[in-house]
């Protein structure tokens, strides 16, 4: 950017989406948006945080940076006895359970099917309702969902990001007149936008979708990159897949991996391209960043500091410390959606370290790619967009070896077969489907495949 050019007029379409504004942040959204490498945008966004919010989320983000993580062995964290008392008062879905006279493990697991019935029920009454932002979740591995959210919750991300670039010695210092962050994602429809970061000085932020047909021609994508020169890259391993297709000059200081299972092998690979750490973040829509892989201690390391974390049996009872089980949590930072005993569908196993609680040998969300009939690979995302139109509740998709696809619904979705069958195969082709009822309750596999890439 041209530190020379003076003041201009505020956009109010901008002002809206970023109320503290600046003329520096004003021309730094129109560098991002008008570079003749850049993207078509599909929509507008930003962090909507008024000045007060700015000025505690600093304090928040501090606080997180020195904050112990854990709890002792065997014991529990000294905050979980208020933070249960005063969600089973506020919370409808909780209210009606019975007082933790007969201790924390006798309460109910809560799943992801039960916040996708009802979600207004699991929301805080104190929380007022003129703020809330809601967003939905792809279902990458479950049931689709609706999440209460707040600005002031979607910028407390930055909190636990920062925290986990520090174990690997990293302080962004991008500021004023540059380019933060790059957010990635690799999908036939994507949701894709400029903005700043306040509590970066309003450095740029921009979510890019890599697919080719989001751009002018495809060798803009390295160009505009380029320009862009972003401290910090964030994406998930197709989006960073596609990454190391491109013929990119700048170089990050990190690359953050979100959302799926990261391998030791594209970690590797990315690293010896880049030249700079590849974090590994096992995050969730209803939990935000939960930990970062640390191959020191040879799994990942818990980062919130008010996040508890029991491993269950299938029968919602605790195991012995060290062994495998369902990644449960209790706690987190989203005021408007307060987690009490939520079973991730998740499996791990959880062991005290000296530098807090680790989860080793983490099954989390794989990416899954479906092959067309005319050998082209689909991401699983857009496999969910293609299913959208439809309330499902749940589904199950796999393709077998032959490229026959097995579909499983809700025997109440059954009658949305034959509609689903015609997206299915206007996205994938002429493969077979068949269809069968889905026997789940909860969190199921959604996607699968045994076709190789």
């Amino acid at each position: 950017m041209d530190p020379r050019v003076t003041d201009m007029p505020l956009r109010p379409s901008d002002v809206a989406f970023c109320p503290t504004l600046t003329d520096a942040g004003q021309r730094m959204l129109d560098f991002l948006r008008e570079h003749p490498a850049a993207p078509h945008f599909t929509n507008q966004s930003g962090p909507r945080l008024l000045a007060p919010e700015v000025e505690a989320l600093r304090a928040f983000v501090e606080d997180v940076q020195s904050a112990s993580v854990g709890w002792p062995v065997g014991g529990r964290p000294d905050w979980l006895d208020d933070f249960v008392a005063q969600t089973c008062r506020e919370v409808p879905a909780f209210r009606a359970l019975p007082t933790l006279s007969g201790g924390f493990e006798a309460l109910p697991t809560t799943r992801r099917a039960h916040l996708a019935a009802d979600i207004a029920r699991f929301v805080p009454d104190s929380v007022a309702i003129d703020r809330l932002i809601n967003f939905r979740t792809t279902g990458t591995t479950g049931t689709p969902l609706l999440i209460a959210s707040h600005p002031v919750v979607a910028a407390r991300y930055l909190a636990f990001h920062l925290r986990a670039l520090q174990r690997v010695g990293i302080q962004p210092r991008h500021r004023r007149g540059q380019v933060g962050v790059v957010l990635l994602g690799m999908q036939r429809r994507c949701f894709t936008y400029v903005s700043v970061t306040p509590l970066m000085d309003e450095s740029g932020l921009a979510k890019i979708n890599l697919h080719p047909d989001d751009w002018r021609h495809p060798d803009d994508r390295s160009t505009y990159l380029d320009a862009l020169d972003p401290e910090v890259i964030a994406g998930d391993p197709l989006s960073f897949g596609e990454l190391l297709t491109l013929p990119l000059q700048c170089r990050p200081r990190a690359l953050l991996s979100v959302g799926m299972t990261l391998s030791a092998g594209l970690r590797a690979t990315l690293e010896q391209r880049f030249g700079c750490p590849v974090l590994d973040l096992y995050s969730m829509n209803e939990a935000g960043p939960i930990a970062v892989f640390d191959e020191r201690l040879g799994g990942h390391l818990l980062l919130q500091p008010r996040l508890y974390v029991e491993i269950l049996d299938a029968h919602g009872q605790p195991v012995p410390d060290g062994e495998r089980g369902e990644i449960t949590l209790t706690g987190g930072f989203n005021f408007c959606l307060p987690l009490l005993r939520y079973r991730t569908g998740d499996h791990a196993a959880l062991v005290q370290t000296a530098e807090g609680p680790v989860l080793k040998g983490l099954m989390g969300r794989a990416p899954v790619r479906f092959r067309t009939t005319d050998g082209a690979w689909v991401n699983n995302i857009d496999v969910t967009h293609a299913m959208a139109p439809w309330p499902l509740t749940q589904y199950a998709l796999h393709q077998h070896a032959d490229g026959s696809l097995r579909l499983r619904l809700p025997t109440a979705a059954l009658h949305h077969g034959p509609a689903l069958t015609t997206a299915l195969t206007q996205l994938l082709g002429e493969w077979p489907v068949t269809l069968a009822p889905l026997q789940a309750e909860d969190k199921v596999l959604q996607y699968t495949s045994d076709m190789e890439a």
